[in-house]
């Protein structure tokens, strides 16, 4: 169901909490009010009690005013009390109602005691949470039919070109080649969407194997010959011979998105070094280029789903490549990170050497 900006940001208005609270009192001090009142007056029916008629209502008018009295008194404390007691409360509901209703700029601060700090922290970092998934929703929806469509449109228009005919043979085979990218840029786009709902998916890792992860990240690295020397880079595989505990499948997609980023990153004749560092328990592999650095903004998103730090579309790209690597590692109970500097800008995949 598709709701417009005017229905998100819509919210219910509902009485102030305080108000609630205040007539719950008021009806809550009436009924007890009514019963002490009918109390006196059973009380006073009692053949042991010898009250005259003037007596006795001279006695129940009293007890009226001192209850009417009291529930007057005790309405007004109740309501300044609940007032500053519930002050808090109400505007963390009317935060929320605004943080429901698509205003995820709403922030709360209750000043500087632990507890009223912690609950602020909390709000607020939900509240920015929820932002930048808006925000990156957002932006998924501008590259990815960016992305999408600029494929689509060199096809169809390259082949309405061929079908006209009558194009010189070097012409046709120029037209044939873009073509034969295009299509191969909209299957990748496709295939990585695939393994990343695959792998988002998968909660438990199968078809581990003990493999040899220099073979494989040297076959990745030929795989890619094409791209790395279209730029006339040479990489550089400086390891010996490691074994690794592994589903084989998934970390060869793990070393293909590092090794693609890279190339993609790295300028004409520029430098690949690829490293494997093995610890007693923990085996290290390092996939580093000397491209630009990694904005201190982009750093902390780089592994967020669809996020792109190139939002001027510069460099083909989905976002997807780095979320694949990211939820890979976390299933082999590894981690992932980046180093990035002016000189060059470093990937780190940590991986347990055997899995429990």
């Amino acid at each position: 169901m598709t709701h417009t900006k005017k229905e998100r940001h819509s919210v219910k208005k509902r009485p102030p909490l305080v108000f609630i609270v205040t007539v719950i009192a008021f009806f809550v001090m009436v009924a007890t009010m009514l019963l002490a009142v009918a109390f006196v007056y059973l009380i006073g029916r009692l053949p042991f009690f010898h009250f005259a008629p003037t007596e006795k209502t001279g006695l129940i008018f009293i007890l009226v005013e001192f209850a009417a009295a009291s529930i007057l008194l005790g309405t007004v404390i109740s309501f300044v009390i609940f007032k500053v007691s519930l002050k808090p409360l109400s505007r963390m509901i009317q935060a929320l109602n605004r943080l429901a209703g698509g205003d995820y700029r709403t922030r709360l601060y209750f000043g500087e005691r632990k507890a009223g700090k912690a609950l602020a922290d909390s709000f607020n970092t939900l509240a920015e949470e929820l932002e930048n998934t808006e925000m990156l929703r957002s932006d998924f929806i501008n590259n990815f039919s960016h992305e999408f469509k600029t494929p689509i449109v060199s096809i169809y228009g390259f082949a309405r070109l061929l079908l006209k005919g009558n194009l010189p043979e070097e012409q046709t085979k120029e037209y044939l080649t873009i073509i034969e990218q295009e299509s191969g840029r909209l299957s990748a786009m496709a295939t990585n969407v695939l393994n990343l709902t695959k792998v988002e998916n998968q909660n438990i890792l199968t078809n581990v194997t003990r493999f040899n992860l220099s073979e494989q990240l040297r076959r990745c690295v030929l795989l890619l010959e094409k791209k790395w020397a279209a730029k006339n880079i040479q990489p550089s595989c400086g390891f010996s011979e490691h074994m690794v505990c592994a589903n084989e499948e998934l970390l060869r997609q793990v070393w293909i998105n590092l090794l693609d980023n890279a190339i993609k990153f790295a300028p004409e004749n520029g430098q690949i070094n690829v490293r494997i560092y093995e610890r007693p328990e923990t085996i290290r592999v390092s996939i580093a280029n000397n491209g630009p650095k990694i904005g201190e903004r982009d750093q902390p998103r780089i592994f967020n789903k669809f996020y792109q730090g190139d939002t001027s579309h510069a460099s083909a790209g989905t976002g997807i490549g780095l979320s694949v690597v990211k939820k890979i590692t976390e299933l082999h109970q590894g981690r992932v990170w980046a180093d990035s500097t002016e000189q060059e800008t470093v990937f780190w995949v940590e991986l347990p050497v055997r899995l429990p």
